[in-house]
């Protein structure tokens, strides 16, 4: 299977195979989020695989794996306002570069607090899905991936690390959004209806 095949089945599985009785079954999530795994090792198998020119010389794409949050508290969605380009000035979800040694579910919990103040544990976090499409950030080649929560409905947040600014915005209506964020969002907010809002529901740290 190539990265285009693992993405479609880990997609599907989230869609279609997650969603029984209005309930997650955990063995068809980890199995989303394994292959979701996988897809980002196809995709950086292929391109370090591909060939340029008659000599057959390898050639090499840098690629950038990062995590994102989708922090819903009631009928919001939190966001950040980017202090640095590209976007600087537009709202995006908290999320960023996932360090060596560390899992993406870790890196998010770890983006969110460093960039809201908002803590959870990274077992509450839920798969949303991956995003790699290879025009969508400016800056080069990165793969997202990116996870859903759920927290009280008394929850505040602060702007931290880079963030200009935290805001809460409708989750059904967030606006524009950073990259392709707004996609990301739309899809989480399918996942929390489906789900009857009880996904990914964040112990109080």
């Amino acid at each position: 299977m190539n990265a285009a095949e693992y993405r479609a089945a880990a997609e599907l599985i989230v869609s279609r195979d997650t969603y029984r009785f209005g309930g997650i079954h955990p063995d068809d999530l980890r199995k989303a989020e394994i292959l979701a795994q996988l897809a980002i090792a196809a995709a950086t198998s292929e391109t370090a695989g591909a060939h340029t020119g008659s000599d057959h010389t390898d050639s090499f794409e840098t690629i950038r794996y990062t995590a994102d949050v989708v922090c819903i508290r009631g009928s919001d969605v939190l966001v950040i306002e980017r202090g640095w380009d590209p976007h600087k000035g537009m709202n995006a979800l908290p999320g960023g570069h996932v360090d060596p040694g560390e899992s993406s579910r870790a890196a998010a919990a770890r983006e969110l607090l460093e960039e809201t103040g908002v803590q959870v544990d990274a077992s509450d976090l839920t798969l949303v899905g991956v995003w790699d499409a290879p025009d969508r950030d400016p800056r080069g080649r990165y793969i997202t991936v990116a996870y859903v929560v759920t927290v009280p409905e008394d929850t505040t947040a602060r702007a931290g690390d880079d963030a200009a600014a935290v805001r809460w915005v409708p989750l059904d209506a967030p606006g524009s959004l950073a990259f392709d964020h707004g996609q990301i969002v739309a899809a989480a907010r399918r996942q929390h209806l489906a789900c009857g809002r009880a996904i990914g529901t964040a112990r109080r740290v």
